[in-house]
């Protein structure tokens, strides 16, 4: 049983490539194998290939009431597919069905080209385990190289590509290669095989993608077979027409009732006759059905006294009919006694799309008896013509016939097959009518008499148009009536409802929009735009007016006339207008020339929608400023300038300025109120010394700290005159100033200064690791520390100043301190400790003894470790200033300095025992300072 498996696996693999070419890869069975294939028998051989998924079923003698193997309905996996002429030959290529996905013809693929890169190989008499090198490649001429260069970029620009109606794809340059019924990595494979692209390396992607228009159309009516033939059942509970013909293998239930009571099943033999009990042998074959039920109730009713009977078909016969010419499996079929001609081509899988559906034939003895058009069936349920079968019936499908195609406005597009002669009208009627947006008139496009592709127009209006008769391979073609809107206003913008009105004569914005109700909360009354198209090119002209003023004042100057496809737009004065003014503006540059300059002003300046507009016929500078929404509060309403740009003879631009009153324009002068031109732009000036109201904040020790708004050029000694001066506690010395500007400055300086660190790290590193430096580790893992720490640390902007002084000196002394927005006083409370940290054995603070110096506050906290750096200890005062020795020499030895009330004594890090940094000693620096500042300013918060 194993061989047999193997053979039939053999077979299953070989299958998809039937009719193309040998799968790359796959062996053929042997002799033997096929031998023992053949042994089986139809039933064993169909149960076992079902089951390994192949298909069973061969052109010859199959029973249909036993569920024929699955055909797949992926179009994927599908061999069927096409549209119009070019489909035809490819439909004709009827295969096995894979379970891969393969090419079929037609399909789009994506072709990917480049040199062919070195194989990779083991030198000959390499040990084991040498890694594989590279093949030596073959030179290439530097001619062969240019043209195989152009060539890769022609093959590239030309993607996607599509198979042709056999399957083969066609390369520019190339023969066509045949890939029909391969998967991808086999049709790489089949490429790769062809002489002429040994020198290049191509990879092909199927894309499935579904055809559109005229190649997407398929024919009419086949998919009515695409269903899996194991779900067909044969019809065996349908009732008996009268005229059911008796034959052999029928059986016949007899129900006996009054004297007896009881049934009998009665099958008729090959004599045509039935062994009645108590009646004998009685002739039924060739006889209708109606006639032996009427004679067998008779001769009961007759010959048994008391006895009536009820007769009726049991199980109907099977019988043998044939299925020819374009079906998709023919041969000879087992139907049931009652099958019909469609019951006939179920089973055998349909009709191929080159089979006829208008004239299915009916042979009985070589004699067309019925001729069946499937179309009555799909369109009008009309079954008049599936005539019931017979033994020996030949259901034979001629090749399709004439067909059409329509594309377009119809409820079904697809190729339609004709029957005699089909008017235009007809064909409509096929695909279900037009539908409620198709042209009344349409295009049919046909090859002539001499062989010329033309087109012929046809008036789908009741008349001779719709009566123009089709041939063999039209296309008719139905557009869509065009989306512009011919009479009608369309409504848009900041709406509760936008919608399309009815236009009529005398129209006007206020009819359109009655009240303001209509408009959403926040809309711009004061800039409705319209958006006009005129004849005869269709040129846009754009036109705003005040929505209020034509409320207040219907049908007047301010309620403009309406027209045929305007369109209204209402704005949001919340999320302004510049997207929608974008779109007209685009639209306004579209349309420019040379002797019709782009029709676009600008406003800029203290206006509150500062930007482009569309320049309007008869346009003011009013009229602009009501675009950009109007005068801000900051605007000088005084005068404004207006910039304008003319051409001089067509040769150079010039600029010209123009003084425009703006206090008479607001006031209604038509003479101030100047005419705009393409290009102008209005500049709006603010008025002098306006500015965002500035404040600053006072914390502390102040008789009445708060925030303070500030006029332009106050200091800081009248700001604390304003609130009370400093209280009885307060400790001016101490006073930390903070300014935004300075917070900002500090910031970029310290991320500057973070990467600098950052890349000193790094260069220290690899010196350490090439040198093999002693304690390069240790020293990476400070510096990543004080790296670590200067990220986290935030600028506090603070400026040291001397606030006793400021306050003491006069307005106009160089100590005083003109303050700005957002800067900020701290003023603590009198201090009486002074702060050891950094490098000392225990970092705290102390209280103040007068008399005690720096050294003698490091030794109250327990003196400096090992890793202090004794020479560059220096003293933090409380108003930020930094001290190193007395006199104000940094870092001298041995210098005890003075310490004071509020102070901070740091000891650094001793930086020179690692590999040499720069930047540690600054950076050191620069994180205890700020350190020192912020937790200052925090005591506060």
């Amino acid at each position: 049983m194993g061989a047999v498996l193997a053979a039939l696996l053999a077979i299953a693999a070989v299958a998809p490539s039937v009719g193309y070419t040998q799968a790359a890869g796959m062996q053929m069975p042997t002799a033997e194998q096929m031998e023992m294939v053949r042994n089986l028998t139809p039933e064993q051989r169909e149960l076992i290939l079902r089951e390994l998924g192949g298909d069973s079923t061969a052109t010859g003698a199959t029973d249909a009431r036993k569920p024929a193997n699955r055909r797949s309905t992926d179009p994927d996996l599908a061999g069927d597919g096409g549209a119009a002429v070019d489909g035809e030959r490819a439909d004709n290529l009827e295969v096995a069905v894979p379970r891969i996905p393969v090419f079929k013809p037609l399909d789009a693929v994506l072709i990917e080209v480049d040199f062919r890169k070195p194989r990779m190989r083991v030198p000959p008499g390499s040990p084991p385990g040498t890694a594989p090198e590279p093949e030596p490649e073959e030179p290439i001429e530097p001619v062969l190289k240019e043209r195989l260069t152009g060539l890769i970029d022609l093959l590239r620009a030309r993607n996607p590509y599509r198979l042709d109606a056999l399957g083969a794809l066609a390369l520019p340059g190339f023969l066509p290669v045949p890939l029909a019924g391969l998967n991808e990595d086999q049709a790489i494979q089949r490429i790769a095989a062809e002489p002429s692209v040994r020198r290049l390396e191509i990879k092909i992607i199927r894309l499935p993608l579904s055809p559109v228009g005229v190649a997407g159309l398929k024919p009419f009516g086949y998919d009515l077979f695409d269903q899996d033939p194991a779900s067909f059942e044969q019809m065996t509970d349908a009732p008996v027409p009268a005229d059911y013909v008796v034959g052999p293998g029928d059986e016949l239930r007899v129900q006996l009732y009054g004297g007896q009571n009881r049934s009998l099943r009665l099958v008729v033999g090959r004599d045509g006759s039935i062994n009645f009990p108590e009646l004998g042998p009685i002739a039924v074959g060739g006889q209708r059905f109606e006639r032996v039920r009427s004679s067998l109730e008779s001769r009961v009713s007759r010959q048994m006294i008391g006895v009536r009977a009820s007769v009726a078909i049991g199980d109907p016969r099977g019988i043998r009919v044939f299925v020819l010419g374009e079906a998709r499996r023919p041969g000879s079929y087992s139907v049931s006694g009652l099958g019909t001609v469609t019951t006939a081509l179920f089973a055998a899988g349909g009709v191929k799309r080159i089979g006829s559906l208008r004239d299915v034939q009916l042979k009985r003895q070589g004699t067309i008896v019925r001729r069946l058009d499937l179309y009555d069936l799909l369109l009008r349920g009309d079954t008049a013509n599936d005539a019931k079968l017979l033994p020996g019936d030949v259901v034979f499908i001629p090749p399709v016939g004439a067909t059409v195609a329509v594309e377009g406005e119809v409820r079904r597009p697809a190729i339609y097959e004709l029957a005699g002669s089909t008017s235009a009208a007809a064909l409509v009627q096929l695909a279900g009518g037009l539908t409620a947006e198709a042209e009344a008139r349409a295009t049919l496009e046909r090859v002539d008499d001499q062989r010329r592709r033309v087109a012929v127009d046809i008036d789908l209006a009741p008349g001779d148009g719709r009566s123009e008769l089709l041939r063999n391979g039209d296309l008719l073609r139905i557009a869509k009536v065009r989306p512009q809107l011919d009479s009608g206003v369309v409504l848009s913008g900041h709406l509760h409802s936008p919608r399309t009105l009815a236009w009529r004569e005398g129209m006007r914005l206020s009819e359109a929009l009655p009240s303001v109700d209509d408009l959403k909360p926040n809309a711009d009354l004061g800039y409705v735009l319209v958006r006009r198209e005129l004849p005869p090119d269709r040129r846009i002209v754009v036109l705003s007016a005040d929505l209020s003023r034509a409320l207040r004042a219907p049908r007047g100057d301010a309620d403009i006339a309406l027209r045929p496809r305007d369109q209204i737009m209402v704005f949001d004065l919340e999320s302004g207008r510049e997207r929608e003014i974008q779109r007209l503006l685009e639209e306004i540059r579209l349309q420019a020339r040379i002797d019709r300059p782009t029709a676009i002003v600008r406003v800029g300046g203290r206006v509150r929608v500062a930007g482009e507009y569309p320049l309007e016929p008869n346009m003011t500078v009013s009229d602009l400023i009501r675009a950009g929404g109007n005068l801000a509060d900051a605007a000088y309403g005084g005068k404004a300038e207006l910039t304008r740009y003319t051409v001089v003879d067509g040769e150079a631009r010039r600029t010209d300025l123009i003084e425009v009153d703006l206090a008479k324009v607001l006031l209604g002068d038509k003479e101030a109120d100047v005419a705009l031109r393409p290009f102008d732009y209005l500049n709006v000036k603010e008025i002098p010394e306006w500015a965002q109201q500035e404040e600053v904040t006072l914390v502390g020790e102040v008789r009445f700290p708060g925030t303070y708004p500030i006029k332009r050029g106050e200091t800081l000694q009248s700001v604390l005159q304003r609130a009370g001066g400093l209280s009885e506690l307060a400790f001016p010395e101490g006073s930390i100033f903070m300014r935004q500007e300075l917070r900002e400055r500090e910031q970029k300086q310290l991320d500057v200064l973070a990467t600098r660190l950052q890349n000193d790290l790094a260069t220290m590193a690899l010196q350490a690791a090439a040198a093999n430096q002693q304690g390069a580790a240790q020293a990476a893992t400070v510096g990543q520390t004080i790296l670590n720490q200067l990220r986290s640390t935030k600028a506090v902007g603070r400026l040291v100043i001397d606030l006793e002084k400021a306050v003491a000196g006069d307005a106009d002394s160089a100590n005083s301190i003109v303050l700005r927005q957002g800067d900020m006083l701290v003023v603590p409370k009198r201090s009486q400790e002074i702060t050891v940290i950094g490098e000392v054995q225990n970092a705290t603070s102390h209280f103040f003894r007068s008399g005690l110096g720096r050294d003698d506050y490091i030794a109250l906290s327990g003196g400096m470790t090992r890793k202090a750096d004794q020479k560059r200890i220096y003293v933090v005062r409380a108003n930020g200033s930094v001290v190193a020795s007395e006199n104000s020499r940094w870092f001298s030895r041995g210098a005890n300095v003075e310490v004071r009330s509020g102070d901070t004594v740091v000891v650094p890090l001793d930086t020179e025992r690692m590999p040499a940094l720069p930047l540690w000693q600054a950076v050191t620096q620069i994180v205890y300072n700020l350190a020192i500042a912020a937790a200052a300013v925090n005591s506060f918060r």
